[in-house]
């Protein structure tokens, strides 16, 4: 009967709650089933085992937050520098064509269309935080114009699938991880984390667009010429702003874009280690001939960096404490030692499996999963395991999280393809980590 009730609930509820619950359950059964194994494990010393396993994780979350201050810092003052310095309007304006193409049912010059080209280029740079507000602002502006209210149409669709794969330029999480856990060479999930993301980026585009045919809208409810009507009349303040670079300048600094990909995938481990200091000197040395006062945005930035890794504490006590029991158990190893014996041999070991279903869900929890296996020393941040580990946080997103937030900002509840888009996009660049970690590594 209970269960009953909790399905029902659940079938009423919107995304965003139903992702809450999900979450929820997922917290809930990992430290219940930890706590079975341990009680059912013959021995005096299993419970105890648990016990001292609990208290150290949550011990050592402190000391872990703060290890991220110094990088979290670092990463964001810059950011500040090259977004004050104007590197993500520049970066916007000449992906602007492209994202045109993609989206052919965006009126020219909506508003809509620079807050996704914002959206997009604040994810490529790494600036998570700025890229979410950019992507909730292009919702609503795609829900303006959406004949069909409260259903997603297909340009959001396609919007929310590109942001599950959203191409990435600098991992600034993962490279601060791995500074905290002594990596060789932290910006080595640098180019994998690109590669894949492109690759899952365009598989993302032919899902979308693949799966509308077997998604229909429902029958237009307002008059699609007066929804037209009303986006041609409103003030578009960021289209003005965001006046894209002609062709003969966007297409051949693509085509740079592109062309190191493979430079990086050959060279990889030779210009990893320039990566870090030349991404320092390069922005500093951009926002110094724009003008930028870099010393003070540097430090208002980096502020951020403190901000963010105090806040992000009660997320990690509570996934490292229930993952550190799942472990001391000895649920875990029941549980991936199985899977192991049949995807070790793809070069996906059950960690990477493990990883990839968290991410999906929260990107708090999987940031603490990935941080508790760069501590088992059998993995740390330097195997190939921790290297897919990495590429594999870099490469992914919450998707369950970004379809929550992005359609319950607008109240949208029939959301159509986007979860099948987002997911495939989600498999799409496990497969492109796995193949290009095992290629490099």
């Amino acid at each position: 009967m209970l269960l009953q009730t909790q399905l029902l609930w659940f079938r009423h509820q919107n995304c965003s709650q139903k992702v809450l619950f999900a979450v929820n359950v997922i917290f809930f059964l990992l430290a219940f089933v930890a706590f079975c194994v341990a009680a059912f494990t013959p021995g005096p010393k299993a419970m105890e085992v648990l016990s001292a396993a609990t208290l150290e994780a949550a011990g050592g979350v402190a000391p872990l937050a703060f290890s991220l201050i110094g990088s979290m810092a670092l990463f964001l003052g810059l950011m500040k520098v090259a977004e004050a310095g104007g590197l993500l309007t520049m970066t916007a304006r000449l992906l602007s064509p492209l994202l045109r193409r993609l989206f052919p049912e965006v009126p020219c010059g909506h508003s809509a269309m620079g807050a996704m080209t914002m959206n997009v280029a604040a994810n490529m740079l790494g600036l998570g935080n700025a890229a979410t507000p950019f992507g909730i602002r292009a919702m609503e502006q795609l829900e303006a114009i959406n004949p069909h209210k409260g259903t997603a149409s297909n340009a959001q669709v396609l919007f929310l699938a590109l942001n599950t794969a959203s191409v990435t330029l600098l991992p600034t999480s993962v490279i601060a991880l791995r500074v905290a856990a002594g990596a060789k060479d932290p910006a080595a999930v640098v180019a994998p984390t690109l590669a894949a993301t492109l690759i899952a980026a365009v598989v993302a585009v032919i899902a979308a667009r693949t799966l509308a045919r077997f998604s229909p809208l429902p029958p237009v409810v307002a008059s699609t010429a007066l929804v037209q009507e009303d986006a041609k009349e409103e003030k578009v303040e960021t289209a003005a702003l965001l006046t894209p670079y002609p062709w003969v300048i966007s297409l051949p600094v693509l085509a740079l874009f592109l062309g190191v990909i493979p430079l990086m995938v050959v060279y990889g481990r030779v210009l990893g280690p320039w990566i870090i200091p030349s991404l320092i000197v390069g922005l500093l040395g951009f926002g110094l001939a724009r003008r930028v006062p870099i010393y003070e945005v540097f430090v208002e930035g980096a502020k951020e960096g403190f901000t963010i890794a105090i806040r992000i504490i009660p997320y990690l006590v509570a996934i490292l404490v229930t993952v550190g029991m799942f472990r001391a158990s000895g649920a875990m190893d029941m549980l991936l030692t199985p899977l192991g014996n049949v995807t070790s041999g793809l070069g996906l070991p059950p960690e990477a499996l493990a990883m990839a279903g968290m991410r999906t869900l929260s990107g708090s929890a999987s940031f603490g999963l990935l941080d508790s296996f760069m501590k088992v020393p059998s993995i740390g941040p330097d195997s190939y395991t921790g290297l897919l580990l990495g590429t594999i946080y870099g490469s992914s997103e919450t998707t369950f999280y970004v379809i929550a937030v992005y359609f319950g900002a607008i109240q949208t509840r029939r959301i159509r393809h986007a979860l099948a888009a987002g997911l495939i996009a989600d498999v799409a660049g496990l497969i492109a980590a796995v193949a290009v970690c095992r290629l490099l590594f």
